[in-house]
């Protein structure tokens, strides 16, 4: 496939990622009067650029090479599978429904992989999801852990205590965002560097691209996302938008570190059930939580079985 289709694929997806993912790092935050929008936004592209960059890529590594076989074929299933994440994630965001675009996107790699009979690294795919699956359970088990800690702080001091608490909290986010599951948005170009000149680095224009495009997509998908994630599983309060923050950054940092890639999404709704929960089980909006896992349900199988198709016909056409 050639570079500039690649390319132009991953500026689309960028713009779909920060509609999704920075919608949903930025909305729970809205609650607490510490950050405003524009420097939430501008802490959250820092760190999307500055982790891969001076720490690792272990991630983007992990979905660009270990899904599918790395040959001439790769980065057309890496085409198709990021095209059909973006149909699938577009089609739910539309409905104020945001998914997983982690799963979204290894499913469709996979299931491209599969249809372009090509050689998919299962063992890697079902570690890789496992990890995924697991997150939003541990969000949520860490944000009760913590919720205890907020009943135990209530004194004079608690509002700026809570105000201090989402920065150092909402950084910590960022950071885990950017060493895990923001780097999704480097895998199309190393892809198109690859079909270029056979490497794999990520070129220096595509960070200010991904700087630009995230924040249009996350200032667009911002009111949706916050109906839903900021406000929508329970009547969000500063505390739980901070022992959230807190809880998706610990889960999804711990999946960094072992190259796995992690939705920050997923974890983030986590933390808020959990943080709900602790307080009373009516606070949460049990609807939402059913439509919000319905989504991430339907995640999976319509990229896999949408990417396989497609890849049978880009087979069928090559």
């Amino acid at each position: 496939m050639a570079p500039e289709l690649l390319i132009a694929l991953a500026v689309a997806f960028v713009v779909v990622t920060g509609m999704n993912d920075g919608g949903a790092l930025i909305a729970p935050g809205l609650r607490v009067p510490a950050l405003s929008v524009p420097v939430s936004l501008a802490i959250l592209t820092t760190a999307v650029v500055a982790l891969p960059l001076l720490v690792s890529t272990a991630v983007a590594d992990t979905m660009a090479g270990a899904i599918v076989s790395n040959d001439d074929d790769a980065p057309t299933a890496l085409a198709i599978g990021f095209l059909v994440a973006i149909v699938v994630v577009m089609s739910l965001a539309w409905a104020g429904l945001p998914t997983s675009l982690t799963l979204a996107v290894i499913g469709a790699i996979a299931g491209a992989g599969l249809g372009m009979d090509l050689a998919v690294g299962w063992n890697s795919v079902i570690r890789v999801l496992s990890i995924g699956m697991a997150a939003p359970i541990v969000g949520m088990l860490l944000a009760l852990a913590g919720s205890w800690i907020w009943r135990a702080a209530r004194d004079a001091s608690y509002l700026s205590t809570v105000r201090r608490s989402h920065m150092a909290a909402f950084v910590a986010q960022c950071v885990a965002y950017g060493a895990n599951d923001g780097q999704k948005m480097l895998v199309l170009f190393m892809a198109a560097t690859a079909a270029g000149n056979g490497g794999r680095a990520v070129p220096w224009w595509a960070y200010l691209v991904i700087v630009a495009g995230f924040g249009v997509g996350a200032v667009l998908g911002l009111p949706k996302i916050a109906r839903t994630v900021g406000n929508g599983i329970l009547s969000t309060r500063p505390t739980h938008a901070v022992t959230a923050e807190f809880s998706a950054a610990a889960a999804v940092l711990g999946s960094a570190a072992v190259g796995a890639p992690v939705s920050m999404t997923q974890s983030i709704a986590g933390g808020l059930l959990g943080a709900g929960v602790h307080e009373s089980y009516r606070r949460v909006r049990w609807r939402v939580v059913r439509n919000l896992a319905l989504a991430w349900v339907v995640t999976l199988p319509v990229s896999f079985g949408a990417a396989a198709v497609a890849g049978l016909v880009a087979a069928a056409l090559s």
